[in-house]
C-alpha cells in the first residue's frame, strides 16, 4: 500500500502547487512528478515484497508488482508528453499533472484488486479521473464532446458492472475473488449468477474498448488532448486487462473454461472492427482510436487460450504496446502542435521537417503493424502461438479460425499503417517544410520509446521471463 499512498500524495502536492508556483513555472512541475515516480520506480524494483492487505481485497503479488512497474513507466513518459503539451492549456496545468498522478493511483489499486468492491474503486477512479481529462480544454469543443460521450458510456458500463456485481455476491455470498473461485463449481449453471459474470464483463469489455463495447473510443480518442488520449489508449486499457485476468482466471476458473468460444468471437469480431474501420480514416488520432480496439482484439487471443502461455503473452505484448503507443502519441503531441491539425496529411514532408520525429513515428507504425524485428511482431507471434497451442490441446476448430482472423487483421492493417508513413516520406503535397525544434526531454522520450521497441523486439527473453513470472500468481 505504500506505493500507492505516496502516489496519492504526489498528486495533492501538484494540486496544491498551483497556489505557490507562478503560473509561468507551473510547467516544470512535470519535472519534478516525473523525479518523484522515478524514485518509486526504482524503490519498487529493489522491493519486491509480497502480500495482503485489507483482508485479502488489496493483494501484492508477482502481477501486480509487474502491472505496477508498467504505470510507473506510462505515467512517467506520459507526463513528459503533458508537459509539452502545457503550452496549450489555457488553465489548470498543474490541475492537469495532478489528474495524471491520480488516475495511476487507480491503476496501482487495479493491479492489486482482488475483491469486486476494490475492483469497481479502483476502476472509478481511473473513469471519473479520465472523464475530466478527456475535457480538460474547455476551449476546444470536441474535447467537451469526447467528455460528455466518454462520461454517458462509461456512467452506463458502471452500471452494468454494480449489477453484475450484486448478481453474483447475491448468489455466492462472496466478494474475494480466492474464495469466490473455491465455490465457483456450485454456481456454474446458475443463471442469475451467469447473468452477474456477463454483466461484469461488460464492465470490463468497456475498459478495455472491445466489441461490442467499443463505441466510445475513437471519438474520446479525438478529441481528448493528446496525453490524455496516450494514457487512455495504455494505461486504461491495461488496467482493465489486469483485471480482466484476475476476474476470469483467479475469480471464475471454472466458468471461464466454459467461455472457450465466447471468448473466440469477441476476440475475432474485434479485431476485424478496429481494422476495417480504421481504413478509411483521415484524423490521425481517430485511427490510432480504431488500432486500439483491433489491438485489444490481438490481446484478448491470449485470454481466449485460456492458458499460462496465453496470460504470459498479454503481459508481453502490452509492454511492446507501451513504448510504441507513447511513441506514436509523442510525435502527435510534437507535430500536431504545430500543424494546428491532426489529420495525416500534416504529418507531409515530416522527414525533412524532423528526423527524428519522421523515424519514431515510422519505427510506431511498424511495430503496430507487427513486422519484425520490433516489438509488436515477437508480441503477435507469441499471441498466435498460444492460440494454436490450445487449438492442438483441445482440438477446437475455433482456435484455427481464429488465427487466420488475426493474420487477416495484420495484413489489413498493414495498408492503413503503411500510408502514414507514405505521407511522411513520400507525399507530394507539402503544405510547411519549417524545421520543429524539440526540447531535451522531448528527444529523451523519444529515444526511450525507440530504445524500448528494438529492446523488447531484438532481445524479449527477460520481458518473457517477468512476464511469465508474473502470471503464476494467476494459479
Amino acid at each position: 500500500m505504500s506505493l500507492e499512498i505516496w502516489v496519492i500524495g504526489l498528486g495533492l502536492v501538484l494540486m496544491l502547487a498551483d497556489v505557490f508556483m507562478p503560473a509561468e513555472r507551473r510547467r516544470f512541475l512535470a519535472y519534478g512528478a516525473i523525479a518523484a515516480l522515478g524514485g518509486l520506480l526504482v524503490t519498487n524494483w529493489a522491493n519486491g515484497a509480497t502480500g495482503t492487505a485489507f483482508s485479502g481485497m488489496f493483494v501484492q503479488d508477482g502481477l501486480a508488482i509487474f502491472f505496477k512497474r508498467f504505470f510507473l513507466i506510462a505515467a512517467i513518459l506520459v507526463l513528459f508528453m503533458a508537459a509539452e503539451f502545457s503550452e496549450q492549456l489555457t488553465a489548470g496545468i498543474s490541475e492537469y499533472y495532478s489528474l495524471i498522478v491520480f488516475a495511476l493511483s487507480g491503476m496501482l489499486f487495479a493491479a492489486s484488486a482482488n475483491n469486486f468492491a476494490m475492483l469497481f474503486v479502483a476502476i472509478e477512479l481511473i473513469t471519473v479521473t479520465f472523464y475530466v481529462l478527456t475535457s480538460f480544454q474547455r476551449n476546444r469543443l470536441a474535447s467537451l464532446e469526447a467528455g460528455v460521450k466518454y462520461l454517458i458510456l462509461g456512467a452506463l458500463s458502471s452500471a452494468f458492472m454494480v449489477f453484475g456485481i450484486a448478481l453474483v455476491w447475491g448468489t455466492t455470498g462472496q466478494l474475494n475473488f480466492n474464495e469466490l473461485a473455491a465455490v465457483t463449481g456450485q454456481f456454474a449453471s446458475d443463471k442469475i449468477f451467469l447473468l452477474g459474470v456477463m454483466l461484469v464483463l461488460v464492465g470490463l469489455g468497456f475498459k478495455i474498448a472491445a466489441f461490442p463495447f467499443q463505441i466510445w473510443a475513437p471519438d474520446v480518442y479525438q478529441g481528448a488532448p493528446t496525453p490524455t488520449t496516450a494514457f487512455l489508449a495504455i494505461g486504461s486499457k491495461a488496467a482493465g486487462f489486469v483485471l480482466l485476468l484476475r476476474f476470469l482466471f483467479a475469480a471464475i476458473p471454472d466458468v471461464t473454461t466454459h467461455g472457450m468460444n465466447l471468448l473466440i468471437i469477441v476476440s475475432g469480431i474485434t479485431i476485424l472492427y478496429g481494422n476495417l474501420c480504421a481504413i478509411p480514416q483521415r484524423n490521425l488520432k481517430r485511427l490510432l482510436g480504431y488500432s486500439s480496439i483491433a489491438h485489444a482484439g490481438y490481446l484478448l487471443l491470449g485470454v481466449a487460450a485460456l492458458s499460462a502461455s496465453g496470460q504470459a503473452a498479454v503481459l508481453f505484448y502490452l509492454g511492446g504496446y507501451l513504448f510504441t503507443v507513447l511513441g506514436a502519441f509523442t510525435v502527435i503531441c510534437l507535430v500536431m502542435r504545430q500543424a494546428d491539425a491532426e489529420d495525416i496529411p500534416a504529418l507531409a514532408g515530416l522527414n525533412q521537417r524532423s528526423p527524428l520525429l519522421a523515424t519514431t513515428l515510422t519505427l510506431a507504425m511498424v511495430s503496430l503493424a507487427g513486422i519484425p524485428p520490433l516489438a509488436g511482431f515477437f508480441g503477435k507471434f507469441l499471441l498466435l502461438k498460444a492460440v494454436i497451442q490450445q487449438a492442438q490441446a483441445t482440438g477446437n476448430h475455433g482456435y484455427y479460425c481464429l488465427t487466420f482472423t488475426a493474420l487477416a487483421g495484420v495484413v489489413i492493417s498493414l495498408y492503413y499503417y503503411f500510408g502514414i508513413i507514405r505521407t511522411i516520406y513520400w507525399s507530394k503535397d507539402v503544405p510547411d517544410l519549417s524545421p520543429i525544434a524539440l526540447s531535451g526531454p522531448a528527444k529523451v522520450t523519444l529515444a526511450a520509446c525507440m530504445a524500448g521497441m528494438f529492446w523488447i523486439g531484438l532481445f524479449p527473453n527477460t520481458l518473457v521471463t517477468l512476464a511469465t513470472e508474473a502470471v503464476k500468481a494467476l494459479k
